[in-house]
């Protein structure tokens, strides 16, 4: 939750793609860690005093039940959702926590996971076979010794 607004651009548009694209790809419909309330440790998102952030007490977008009439992502439904009741939190946000999602989908898609580790790794060894072929034949030709 830390890196939703960090300082370098690039790890917190990171942060934020990996974030909508785990809600979005998995259809796992989950919002923070363990729940909702993950999002008080983002100096944003939090509801202390403290905070003057005009997303204070809310969540990111990616938290968001989708509204089917709409055709645009609605990036502000989050706002000041926390602050309401936590009954009515289902009408606006998923409340159920990513890694309880996680946990439920990788069971279910197991052989998928383990279909593309295994793809990834033989990519990698091929690579790395690529690799040591052109360095022998660098070292041939440097020994003098022409195909």
């Amino acid at each position: 939750m830390h890196y939703y607004r960090y300082s370098n651009a690039e790890v917190s548009c990171w942060y934020k793609y990996l974030l909508f694209s785990y809600n979005i790809v998995f259809w796992n419909h989950c919002c923070g860690a363990y729940g909702p309330e993950d999002w008080d440790l983002n100096v944003y998102f939090n509801c202390s005093g403290a905070s003057y952030s005009r997303e204070k007490c809310g969540v990111p977008f990616s938290c968001c039940v989708p509204d089917p009439a709409q055709k645009v992502v609605n990036t502000q439904c989050g706002y000041d959702v926390r602050i309401q009741l936590k009954s009515k939190w289902d009408q606006y946000i998923f409340t159920k926590g990513c890694i309880q999602a996680l946990e439920g989908w990788l069971p279910r898609n197991i052989y998928i996971v383990a279909g593309v580790f295994i793809a990834i790794s033989l990519l990698q060894i091929f690579g790395i076979f690529l690799a040591r072929t052109l360095i022998s034949d660098i070292e041939a030709v440097k020994a003098g010794h022409h195909f």
